[in-house]
């Protein structure tokens, strides 16, 4: 396992208490580098949406968790946020909290005459992604295919 991913799984395993807590979801956890500094972000969720009060308890709460703990060893910048609307989907996680909704997927290479599609989300698996479209076909993507997939904006 990679340090990143070690990082993500350890902020994971720290949040999750304290979500169950508040009854919210983990949408997913990431540490990137974005120029010269680094940033832990979780991303959280409930029915009917995150507040900024929502993450700023949060935040609080894993800012100290992770203090304690102190695994860490780079200087970060701690972020607690919603996924937002039209989230991009990548991860597991994050497919497997989406099956049943709406979605907008691009390829990289047209796929008939087309490279954006827009349907249900139905299922994936480590190579696949199947989407009921609004006409009732089921369309199946490689995974390695999909450029973007996000949920879809719905107003």
């Amino acid at each position: 396992m990679s340090k990143r991913e070690t990082i993500e799984v350890q902020t994971e395993t720290m949040i999750q208490p304290i979500l169950d807590r508040y009854g919210f979801i983990l949408w997913s956890v990431e540490y990137v580098k974005e120029g010269a500094d680094y940033y832990l972000r979780a991303y959280i969720d409930k029915e009917g949406g995150i507040t900024i009060d929502d993450c700023v308890n949060v935040s609080r709460e894993l800012s100290d968790e992770l203090d304690r703990e102190d695994f860490i060893e780079d200087a970060y910048i701690l972020e607690v946020s919603s996924p937002g609307l039209g989230r991009i989907l990548k991860k597991d996680r994050e497919l497997d909290l989406s099956i049943g909704r709406k979605v907008d997927l691009k390829t990289y290479k047209p796929v008939g005459s087309s490279k954006e599609f827009s349907g249900t989300l139905k299922a994936f698996d480590g190579e696949k992604i199947s989407i009921a479209s609004d006409d009732g076909s089921e369309l199946e993507f490689l995974r390695s295919d999909i450029a973007k997939l996000a949920l879809s904006i719905e107003l």
